[in-house]
């Protein structure tokens, strides 16, 4: 799951001076049997369900990943679409070993040691195979780190400590809170590494207080030593500042994790070919692959099953689309971006016939409305769409500025108009990239609500009377 959310705009109802567009009595009809059938339907909870509890976690180049693959294609197949696999290499990370312990502080009983709560990060190197054993130097942030100087830094493993905000999550801007956060798992490793520490490690991005490590990608930067990196339990990570603030702190860290040869998978591609200007595509989409710590419910098995029951409904209630509907099942979205990339290069010649495109990728949470990137002009065309889905709690249009959805960046750069589903994400992160990210923390009644929005939003872009403004 990727973040990159900036609103200018929320728009519902009309701003003063627009005129709404008028719909066809017809579609509008299509549109309200859509909702009351995606809010009664329990097809995305059962796909949930499968693919976290029967297949289980599916980071990119498992074995469970290409068994998800296989399973969508099969299951879209099965509901009638065209339906193919596209090729795209993916990087191979499999986790391996992961312990730590605080073997000298401040108190320390005799002969003891203190267990350490935490999880590799994706794409980290690992450590020497005996484990590295060095003391720790807490920074509160990157300038904090600098303004210690590369002499109390050098050899040692540095501990950011920079919180996720759980009081602006509490108040519906959870994504900013991330935002502010995952900066310190991106970079904190090459940060410390070119101040000569061995090892990096920071304070989980997230709002569990499980003592629940939190994993996710990072980024080694060109001109930085590559050094293992890896995010405590913000408990942990509490605890060693506490204890690093009355004197010296040694841990020992091992990290086994390897980084194997790129191997193929497979985004899945599932069409409805649309009755009246086919060559026109409106994508709605989630991605399909996970972390390895839980099963990938809320990130992104959600966001695939709604995607899956959005062409359910379409062929269960007889609907014929104007434009063609294309599902599309993310590979990669992850540890890499492989998916949405190959995707953008292998339809680089026909970007301009992609209508728009949509992604779920922030949970279940009770929707209340959808973000569209897009010009604001758009509001009287997307205003019909948004008076529906008022009916079930969810008819605000928020216009942003930045893209929607890590896979469909490429297309949104590319001056697609791209949407999304606007959630209650107050909890999210609680889950996110951890353990706890499993089928139970699904709510079906807001899952089934996200799939009203998705569904109906879906429908009418591939049926909307005019164009949308790029």
């Amino acid at each position: 799951m990727s973040v990159t959310l900036a609103f200018i705009l929320v728009a519902s109802p009309l701003i003063a001076g627009q005129q709404r567009a008028e719909f066809p009595a017809e579609l509008i009809e299509e549109l309200r049997r859509l909702q009351q059938a995606a809010l009664a339907d329990d097809y995305a909870y059962r796909q949930t369900a499968h693919l976290c509890n029967n297949i289980g976690p599916r980071l990119s180049g498992s074995a469970q990943a290409e068994h998800s693959v296989k399973y969508v294609a099969e299951e879209m197949r099965r509901l009638g679409l065209e339906v193919r696999l596209e090729k795209v290499m993916v990087p191979r990370w499999v986790r391996g070993e992961e312990t730590a312990a605080l073997v000298e502080f401040p108190g320390q009983a005799p002969a003891t040691t203190h267990k350490i709560v935490l999880t590799a990060l994706g794409g980290s190197v690992a450590t020497p195979a005996e484990g590295i054993t060095a003391e720790v130097v807490v920074a509160r942030s990157f300038e904090h780190l600098q303004s210690l100087g590369r002499e109390k830094v050098a050899g040692r493993i540095v501990l950011f400590t920079y919180r996720f905000d759980k009081q602006m999550a509490e108040q519906g801007l959870a994504g900013d809170a991330y935002l502010q956060a995952v900066g310190y798992r991106g970079a904190g490793a090459s940060v410390a590494a070119r101040m000569g520490a061995v090892a990096s490690l920071i304070r989980s991005v997230g709002g569990a207080d499980f003592r629940l490590p939190h994993t996710g990608s990072l980024r080694y930067a060109e001109d930085a030593p590559r050094i293992p990196a890896a995010a405590l339990a913000s408990e942990d990570a509490d605890l060693i500042a506490y204890l690093a603030d009355q004197g010296r702190v040694r841990m020992r860290l091992k990290l086994t994790p390897q980084t194997l040869p790129d191997t193929e998978s497979h985004n899945v591609i599932a069409d409805i070919r649309g009755s009246e200007r086919p060559e026109e595509i409106v994508i709605v989409s989630g991605h399909l692959d996970s972390w390895d710590l839980g099963t990938g419910a809320l990130d992104d098995a959600v966001g695939v099953a709604v995607a899956m029951q959005t062409a359910q409904l379409i062929k269960k209630l007889g609907l014929r689309p104007r434009r063609t509907i294309r599902v599309i099942a993310w590979m990669n979205e992850e540890n890499g971006l492989r998916g949405g990339q190959t995707y953008f290069e292998n339809h680089s010649s026909h970007i301009a016939n992609h209508f728009a495109v949509i992604e779920s990728d922030l949970g279940a949470g009770h929707p209340t409305g959808f973000n569209a990137h897009l010009d604001p002009k758009a509001q009287p065309l997307l205003q019909p769409i948004a008076d529906v889905l008022a009916s079930s709690g969810a008819g605000i249009i928020k216009f942003v500025t930045n893209n929607v959805g890590a896979d469909i960046g490429p297309l949104e750069n590319a001056g697609v108009p791209g949407f999304s589903p606007l959630q209650d994400t107050r909890t999210y992160f609680n889950y996110h990239h951890t353990a706890a990210d499993t089928f139970d923390k699904v709510n079906p009644r807001h899952l089934a609500e996200n799939a009203a929005v998705i569904s109906v939003l879906t429908y009418a872009l591939a049926n909307l009377p005019g164009q949308l403004p790029r």
